[in-house]
């Protein structure tokens, strides 16, 4: 079983343009923040969108995806300080907040194919 912690660690040594990662598997969540911003959202409404909004938002677009899309990869949701990475994992998903300059045609690929190398039996 992979900790969640080494995936957190992870992600925030190979890419400085993450800010905080939530893993909610089998009903736990783990999640850290990297820094403190004078922009960061609260750490309880955190932790709500990880338990009820980011789960409805990727059961939502990974239904419509099936249906004729090809199925779904990933979501990011634009903040107004902020973006949101979510890919659903196995027994869950992860989010991942990324700074509002980020490239984001080629960061969410470059993370998840990292992660893919990295952590196979969780990403996939």
């Amino acid at each position: 079983m992979i900790e969640k912690t080494n995936i957190i660690d992870f992600l925030f040594n190979n890419f400085d343009e993450i800010r905080y990662v939530a893993i909610y598997v089998d009903n736990c969540l783990d999640s850290r923040q990297k820094e403190q911003f004078a922009d960061n959202s609260s750490t309880e409404t955190d932790q709500y969108e990880e338990l009820l909004t980011n789960p409805t938002l990727l059961t939502t677009a990974r239904q419509r995806g099936n249906i004729d899309c090809g199925g779904l990869r990933y979501l990011i949701v634009g903040y107004g300080n902020f973006y949101q990475l979510l890919k659903e994992v196995k027994g869950g998903h992860i989010s991942i907040c990324l700074h509002k300059d980020t490239d984001l045609n080629t960061t969410p690929d470059n993370i998840f194919n990292k992660l893919s190398q990295t952590f196979r039996e969780f990403i996939e």
